[in-house]
């Protein structure tokens, strides 16, 4: 049975709208990642945005958590049900059927559709909820409903906001499975399986924590499609369904050992964790050491440490996509487009993480080498956080040594860290708004953009807002706010390209342009007053064309991109700005010399042709069957635009483009560089930026000709190097002359060499004098600025370069010492040299004497 398919079509049957799963990275600034199935929803039961047509809604929510104040990370693997990555069904009436419906919908589903026992079902109701009861009396024997208190059975989506009693279902599993001591109705054992919770939107939470009842109360159910499919087949872990199993076989497969639930952890960790990974990273995320990529990439080295445990030694997760892919492939048809790049990206992530194992057991040896009975704590700790080593590791590799660990060390030092990182995540670290844009939306409606056929408008003055979005009936000269025009030419920032700046002709400077939940808001300076209804002249500011020039480029770079290195190449991010384009884009390894010249060629090839923009609204299936290159995470509706340069790009695309591709001018690539693994980012001008560029280039060049007085560089280049290495080699002979110079006296047998040298490494000739003599004293100084440089060495002789040189540095402000044989110092008075020279040879006459 196919339960997230027969979901759907039995609330499609019901009048609800199926509205596809949202990108895992939400509209939500206090989001990490999407964490339930009524996240997208969230702007419409606060009221920031107006009830859709159709109040019903059903989804199939793709969702994770990993991080921030939801997260299961720890124990996934460990349990039957905790999961980083899962599917939340769920139906949503906003306003419209309240208890009475919902129960019976969900009763009607979970015993006809899923034709689940109803022997065998309970519901659990708030305490307060006299009206759920009485409700659920009309499907179940009232002996077979529980009532619960808040910690339960209540449901809020912050502090204040809309709240209300939830209604949850339970299966029991049997008591011949579960009898332990919690294994009771309204107990924490795992007999009765909570499948689902119908929340009752019935409330507002205020400041002072009262509950007023709300207008129109709403509701909000969430099913875990985990737990449903492994209950229809029989299973008592969501990891012994048809959803986990092929991806634990094919680990046991990999690895070679047969997987055993008992001890399998390490088997379900990895089949979780490459589910998360496989979504996020087809979904644009990737690996980077903060936010949302620090939490994808602390994922992927947690499974390939259970794997490090089975035993891989080398990368193998990426091995598993395939597998990913077979299963769920066919409901989200972006994971077979993005496999090939995502495999690669695993790939490099992994190599990266397998070298950092093996630095973690070089600092364990070392670690081993001070232990007695009981490893280090703090060490054990630096092995999980620096090197990803997970304590069990640890205490295995301890095991094997009859070592015992510090572990409450260890855990103190956890929590701290677990602390640190609660303070430091604030969200996604998006700036989140608040200002009343459902009034907004429920007066006036989406207000229209037409700047794609002009840059100057004659506009009305819908609303003005404060700088803190609040409504505002004038604007006066030098203050700043937003302003709604009923229809403007200013384009939002979105899709990469920055928002428009410009005039209200004689009343205000256009600052940015944003879009807030559909409205096209400009940020104005007032130079006048500014007010409410009036009619305005709106003008472009002429950047918008240098604007377009790049957003143009950009769609030829990435289809240049896509003929130059292959189809694996995907956007993974752009910006483009009047001066600048920047392109992310998926490719495992950095671009040669060879590939941006040829992919700067293609592109500059297409400028040269001046083909003609040919920009149409179409139906977004037909889009797709165009061939038109989608960015996932952008939000399409049913109709959509498709910018085409005739055969060399089309792309979905609601920005501003040329009208020809002649008017990009010329276009050059500045910078090619890595972003993150298997991530790259091309930097590149065009047009008049281009035109900067080349001037500041021909500007550099001529400095260049000036500093080796040549027109040919190149040529005063290699003049320089060759002057160089003449001066190198007279360098060096000058040095050979220098060292031929010294002249040795002989005392008693010994050559005695006291001499000041010009240049070259003191050191080293004593070394040679050392080599060159079978018995030696030599002691040479060298002068550098105000300082001397003193080293001694002694061979076969009846002196000590140690004694002999801390008599003699004191003499020029120094100190030092070292072994008999050798030895060296520092003086700070260079003109005591003649003194230090005459002691030097009196000390060593005296010593040999």
């Amino acid at each position: 049975m196919d339960v997230r398919e027969a979901y759907l079509k039995f609330f499609e049957s019901k009048g609800h709208t199926p509205v596809a799963s949202a990108p895992l990275v939400p509209d939500d600034a206090t989001l990490l990642f999407n964490n339930a199935g009524m996240v997208p929803f969230k702007t419409i039961f606060t009221g920031e945005v107006p009830v859709p047509e159709n109040p019903r809604a059903t989804s199939c929510q793709t969702c994770v958590r990993a991080g921030g104040k939801h997260n299961d990370l720890e124990n996934v693997g460990h349990t039957a049900r905790h999961h980083t990555f899962f599917e939340m069904l769920g139906n949503f009436s906003f306003g419209d059927y309240f208890k009475e419906e919902a129960i019976a919908y969900a009763w009607e589903f979970v015993t006809e559709v899923l034709a689940l026992p109803v022997e065998k079902l309970w519901v659990t109701v708030h305490e307060s909820d006299d009206e759920a009861e009485a409700i659920w009396k009309k499907h179940i024997a009232a002996d077979r409903i529980m009532r619960l208190g808040d910690k339960d059975n209540f449901w809020q989506m912050g502090d204040t906001g809309p709240c209300g009693p939830c209604s949850e279902i339970f299966i029991d599993q049997g008591a011949e499975h579960f009898n332990g001591p919690e294994d009771y109705m309204g107990g924490d054992g795992d007999r009765f399986l909570e499948i689902w919770n119908l929340v009752f939107m019935q409330y507002e939470r205020n400041a002072k924590g009262e509950l007023n009842p709300l207008p129109k109360p709403s509701i909000d159910t969430g099913m875990g499609l985990e737990r449903v499919v492994a209950v229809k087949e029989g299973k008592f872990s969501n990891y012994d369904s048809s959803l986990f199993m092929p991806i634990i076989n094919k680990v046991e497969a990999l690895i070679g050992k047969p997987y055993d639930y008992a001890g399998g952890a390490s088997y379900r960790v990895i089949a979780d964790h490459i589910r998360t990974v496989t979504f996020l990273l087809s979904q644009g995320t990737n690996f980077s050491n903060e936010g949302r990529g620090y939490v994808l990439r602390r994922i992927l080295r947690r499974a390939v440490r259970h794997g490090y445990l089975l035993g891989f030694s080398k990368p193998f997760m990426h091995e598993i996509v395939d597998t990913v892919v077979e299963l769920m492939g066919h409901q989200y048809p972006y994971l077979s487009e993005k496999a090939p790049v995502v495999k690669e990206q695993i790939m490099l992530e992994e190599e990266r993480f397998f070298k950092t194992i093996e630095d973690g057991i070089a600092l364990f040896s070392e670690e081993l080498k001070k232990t007695k009975d009981v490893f280090s704590g703090e060490t054990a700790f630096k092995l999980y956080d620096t090197f990803g080593f997970p304590l069990d590791l640890t205490e295995d590799m301890l095991r094997e040594k009859g070592l015992g660990l510090d572990t409450a060390t260890f855990e103190r030092l956890m929590t701290e860290q677990r602390e640190r990182a609660k303070a430091a995540w604030k969200g996604s670290g998006d700036a989140h708004v608040e200002g009343d844009f459902k009034a907004l939306l429920e007066q006036f409606g989406e207000n229209a953009f037409i700047g794609y056929s002009t840059m100057k408008a004659t506009s009305k003055v819908l609303a003005l807002l404060s700088t803190g979005f609040g409504r505002e009936e004038s604007l006066h000269a030098r203050h700043e706010g937003w302003v709604l025009l009923d229809e403007t030419p200013f384009y939002a920032e979105s899709g990469g390209q920055t928002g428009d700046t410009g005039l209200l002709e004689g009343v205000a400077e256009v600052l940015e342009t944003k879009k807030f939940f559909g409205l096209n808001l400009s940020k104005i300076r007032a130079t006048a007053t500014i007010n409410v209804g009036d009619s305005v002249t709106a003008v472009v500011d002429e950047a918008r064309r240098e604007i377009e020039r790049h957003h143009s480029a950009t769609h030829l770079l990435h289809a240049a991109l896509y003929e130059e290195l292959g189809e694996h190449i995907s956007q993974a991010g752009s910006l483009v700005e009047a001066d600048r384009l920047r392109f992310d884009f998926s490719h495992p390894k950095a671009m040669t010399a060879a590939e941006i010249a040829a992919v700067e060629e293609r592109v500059n090839l297409v400028v040269q042709r001046g083909i003609t923009n040919a920009t149409e609204e179409m139906d977004i299936e037909a889009a797709k069957q165009s061939g038109a290159k989608a960015q996932f995470g952008e939000k399409y509706g049913d109709r959509v635009r498709v910018v085409r340069f005739g055969d060399a790009s089309i792309e979905f695309c609601g920005g501003t483009h040329v009208g020809s591709t002649s008017e990009i001018g010329m276009f050059v690539i500045t910078k090619e560089s890595g972003v993150s693994a298997g991530v790259r980012r091309i930097e590149a001008v065009c047009s008049k930026a281009a035109y900067d560029y080349f001037k500041q280039q021909r500007h550099l060049i001529g400095e260049a000709e000036a500093a080796v007085k040549n027109r040919d560089v190149l040529a005063g280049v290699e003049r320089l190097k060759e002057q160089i290495n003449t001066l190198r080699v007279e360098l060096q002979d000058a040095q050979n002359a220098a060292k031929e110079s010294l002249a040795a006296e002989t005392i008693n047998g010994v050559s005695v060499f006291v001499e000041e040298i010009k240049s070259g490494d003191v050191k080293g000739r004593i070394d040679e004098l050392k080599n060159m003599n079978e018995s030696v004293a030599a002691m040479l100084f060298q002068v550098k600025g105000d300082k001397v440089m003193i080293a001694a060495g002694v061979k076969n002789a009846g002196a000590k370069a140690g004694d002999w040189i801390k008599a003699i540095a004191p003499i020029l402000g120094g100190g030092g010492g070292g072994r008999p044989d050798f030895a060296q110092a520092g003086g700070k008075d260079a003109s005591k040299l003649p003194e230090a020279l005459e002691a030097s040879k009196a000390y060593i006459t005296e010593a040999l004497s």
